[in-house]
């Protein structure tokens, strides 16, 4: 089994700051022949070069930016995990570390996270991903939460706690089509009108293709996508009418931008903060999601 070697970690970091060995090993007060040792040793490690050289320069290899990314992660939160365990933060943790799974309504994150942006000194780190390795990195206390669409799956490993924050009315939205939305007959104008639907995934897709399939309407789909936003901007463009949460388009709506052509009444998008036991938890998210309590 392979191991990181963290003190090579930290010695790549500082060649990749100074841009040199020789200025990283005087930064760390070590010879400049042990250093270039311990980079090679990472190096063979990973089976890939972090540094190309130009002129006297040391310049990262795209595996080198990707080693650094992950690197400056890595020592930011042992610094921090120093700070919480030996409480040295003034009662609480001033970084939220918050993960939204990529599929995930702009307008709703925003929404949830508003407090947080009115605290003085208090940094937020948003990441996107799948729900799969955003998960995986809540395990390893590299997030504080996880915002979704789906509860979190029981997992024999981690006690996840997925917290119903919102559900949300699912509209079909557009404009154009020569058709307004007071003179659109559902379902049966979706015979003719295009449709801009989200992927199969979705838990409200299903309910969809089910209405279609029981009124015998083959629907005409312009576009499947996952991504929300690119499904509002879509039906800004008049690409068809798409199928999404009200919140996602909420702005647009209240601008008259888009129309609403019909509101689905027994549909709904379902929004979960998933968080997991910890010893230390972080206390600006637990006052933000304490109104809202988790499904086991």
């Amino acid at each position: 089994m392979d191991f990181l070697n963290y003190h090579h970690l930290r010695y790549f970091r500082a060649i990749a700051h100074e841009g040199s060995v020789t200025r990283a090993a005087k930064v760390l007060n070590l010879a400049q022949a042990s250093l270039s040792i311990q980079l090679k040793k990472l190096e063979e490690s990973f089976g890939q070069k972090l540094f190309a050289r130009e002129g006297k320069s040391m310049v990262l290899t795209e595996a080198g930016r990707v080693t650094l990314d992950y690197a400056e992660v890595i020592f930011r939160t042992g610094d921090e995990l120093l700070d919480v365990v030996k409480r040295r933060l003034p009662q609480q943790q001033r970084l939220v570390r918050v993960g939204a799974v990529a599929t995930l309504s702009r307008n709703f994150q925003s929404s949830l996270l508003r407090p947080l942006f009115k605290e003085d000194g208090l940094g937020l780190i948003l990441r996107s991903g799948t729900m799969s390795d955003l998960l995986t990195m809540l395990g390893s206390h590299l997030l504080d939460v996880v915002l979704s669409n789906l509860p979190a799956r029981r997992d024999e490993n981690y006690a996840w706690h997925s917290h119903l924050i919102d559900e949300q009315e699912i509209s079909l939205v557009g404009r154009g089509f020569g058709k307004s939305s007071e003179t659109f007959q559902f379902p049966h104008d979706l015979a003719t009108i295009p449709v801009l639907l989200p992927g199969h995934d979705s838990n409200f897709r299903e309910s969809f293709d089910v209405m279609m399939e029981r009124h015998g309407i083959k629907p005409i789909i312009a576009a499947e996508v996952d991504d929300m936003a690119m499904l509002r901007l879509l039906a800004v463009e008049g690409a068809g009418l798409a199928l999404v949460p009200r919140v996602v388009v909420r702005e647009e709506l209240q601008n008259g931008i888009v129309s609403e052509y019909y509101r689905f009444p027994d549909v709904r998008e379902s929004f979960y903060a998933i968080t997991m036991n910890r010893q230390f938890p972080n206390t600006f998210m637990k006052d933000l999601l304490d109104p809202y309590s988790p499904l086991r």
